[in-house]
């Protein structure tokens, strides 16, 4: 069977019946290609990873959902409810239980290019909201900008519907590439978002600029009491972070696409400089001043995107890497899973029943599409 073949294994047997995987990691065969099963989503809280033993994966993948256009964000929401973002057409797609989409939303001001457009989503709920459920915020790509906006989350699980997106910020620098995008609310209750450097390496190391940062912010976009310069930057010195993600301690950890030798993973300090453009990776040179990464890959097997953490174990998603990579910080383990399966992997996430979800990214223009990309999966994890 082709490795690169994205249709997951067949699911004859209920979700949690399903055999265990003798071997997934690096080398280990690439899952056969089969019907396409749907698993119902069902509710579960969102937030930061509760702690546990380490996890991995224990089945093969399924397929949720496909037929999906550059997704890049899987917002599993606190009703059960699930949105994808697509970067190129700038919808905002549901899943409904049955593995089939419904648009609930387009962001009109959304102009996509290159690697820009309709990226990051982020939930908060909030009964004050126009229509009593609360906000979805999206960070996208405008005429002269990127921005964060949030629109009112209307309807029910399978209905859902945006209302009309006001600002929350604008002015983030915006380009072809390194635009970053991803936002999450923390345990804090605060939103952070990751900011690339838009192609301008000097904006990283510039306190003055919102390019190269990650920046946390009130849920209307103000600037938090304890952000350590006083202004929306809560770290800097990034090239191009596009995961970010929280353990059980409260610990913020972020994923960045490196340039041309070391992609990386950081574990966030509040006020901390990642080095770029000074230091690609780790400083061998010891230069002062400068945080290393806790891991890096070379660019090859990396370009990370998407970071999820389940029981203080942290999976990555990525792109030119084509596999999903699991990170045990506790331990030290680093492996990876499905490599060259499922192509480019966006964006993955926690998801019900103790899954992970995964999005496939073949159609971003840099992929290899097959028929039904892009493919959104499910697979179990178990210690």
């Amino acid at each position: 069977m082709n490795g690169r073949m994205r249709l997951a294994v067949a699911v004859a047997l209920a979700l949690g019946a399903m055999p265990l995987l003798t071997a997934c990691t690096s080398g280990a065969p690439a899952p056969t290609a089969a019907s396409e099963t749907p698993a119902r989503p069902d509710p579960s809280p969102t937030g930061s990873s509760t702690g546990g033993p380490p996890v991995r994966p224990v089945d093969d993948p399924v397929v949720i959902a496909s037929g999906f256009e550059a997704p890049w964000s899987i917002l599993r929401l606190p009703d059960g409810g699930t949105l994808i973002s697509e970067r190129d057409t700038a919808l905002v797609r549901e899943l409904l239980p049955d593995g089939t989409l419904r648009d609930a939303g387009r962001v009109a001001d959304a102009r996509p290019q290159g690697e820009g457009g309709l990226l990051g989503l982020a939930a908060l709920a909030d009964p004050a909201a126009p229509g009593g459920t609360g906000w979805v915020y999206a960070y996208t790509t405008t005429a002269d900008d990127n921005r964060i906006v949030r629109m009112p989350l209307l309807g029910t699980a399978g209905s859902h519907t945006l209302g009309d997106p006001g600002p929350v910020l604008v002015g983030i620098p915006k380009a072809g590439n390194h635009n970053g995008g991803r936002l999450g609310f923390g345990p804090d209750g605060l939103l952070y978002a990751t900011a690339g450097d838009a192609g301008n390496p000097a904006s990283a190391q510039n306190l003055d600029s919102l390019g190269g940062k990650i920046l946390r912010m009130t849920p209307t976009g103000g600037v938090p009491a304890g952000n350590p310069f006083g202004t929306l930057v809560y770290s800097y010195g990034h090239r191009n972070p596009q995961g970010i993600a929280w353990d059980s301690a409260g610990q913020l950890w972020a994923s960045e696409f490196g340039q041309n030798t070391w992609d990386e993973l950081n574990r966030i300090t509040p006020g901390g400089n990642y080095g770029w453009p000074v230091v690609e990776g780790k400083d061998a040179g010891g230069a002062a001043g400068y945080l290393d990464p806790v891991e890096q890959w070379p660019t090859s097997e990396a370009s990370p995107s998407g970071l999820a953490i389940v029981n203080d174990t942290l999976f990555m998603a990525a792109l030119r890497g084509e596999r999903l990579w699991r990170i045990v910080p506790s331990t030290g383990a680093v492996d990876d899973w499905f490599a060259g399966s499922f192509g480019r992997l966006r964006d993955v996430v926690s998801g019900p029943g103790g899954t992970l979800w995964f999005v496939s990214n073949n159609t971003d223009g840099r992929g290899t599409p097959s028929p039904g990309d892009d493919r959104l999966y499910q697979v179990r994890v178990a210690p």
